[in-house]
């Protein structure tokens, strides 16, 4: 498999080694000691996630608090998304940064994302699947919900949308990075690299 950082540092995009034959195709999408000597960050996951969505579907952009924090690494087992990752990491040289790929499950590729990051989906076909392999169980009361069409982010959702965005209640009505910054609610850049450098210490 072929890792490479995106323009969000501490997201990755994952392209796997396709193996053909007659009857169609095999690969692995994760490896975690692949994962960790390219990247540093040590991630072993407990708990997984499935989202069915339909086309023109917005999710995100959501974050976890640190701590516990949780990384992610995204896949499409059905569809096509274009997925976006965002640097919400305060004091980051890339804060604002956006990195944007296209998910599909032919190709199997997948982007790891880093605890500290914003991320979301916007659904290209009908009954489009998503994996979550996530780091942590879900706590409730640790979700950071951010502002998909935040005007200060710039997303390039209106370019993939063939119609009206159709988003959860909990979505329509999130906070913007603005606001999660004057209220504290979004990790600092240091916060997140001692965390990341504990990770890989003492991996769970």
């Amino acid at each position: 498999m072929r890792i490479e950082e995106t323009a969000v540092p501490d997201a990755y995009r994952i392209t796997p080694r396709l193996l053909p034959d007659e009857r169609g195709s095999f690969h692995e999408s994760y490896r975690y000691d692949v994962l960790a000597a390219e990247t540093g960050h040590s991630f072993l996951p407990r708990q997984v996630n499935y989202s069915v969505s339909s086309r023109n579907t917005v999710r995100g952009l959501h974050g976890v608090s640190i701590p516990p924090g949780q990384a992610k690494l995204v896949s499409c087992v059905r569809g096509v998304v274009l997925d976006v990752v965002v640097d919400v990491r305060v004091g980051s040289p890339t804060f604002g940064r956006h990195d944007c790929t296209v998910l599909d499950a032919r190709s199997g590729r997948g982007v790891y994302v880093a605890e500290g990051l914003a991320h979301g989906f916007v659904a290209l076909t009908d009954d489009t699947c998503i994996s979550y392999l996530c780091s942590t169980e879900y706590v409730p009361g640790t979700q950071l919900d951010l502002r998909a069409f935040d005007p200060d982010l710039g997303l390039p959702w209106s370019k993939w949308l063939t119609g009206d965005p159709l988003l959860s209640e909990k979505d329509a009505h999130a906070i913007t990075v603005a606001e999660a910054t004057e209220r504290g609610m979004l990790p600092s850049y240091e916060q997140c690299q001692e965390f990341y450098a504990a990770a890989v210490r003492t991996p769970a």
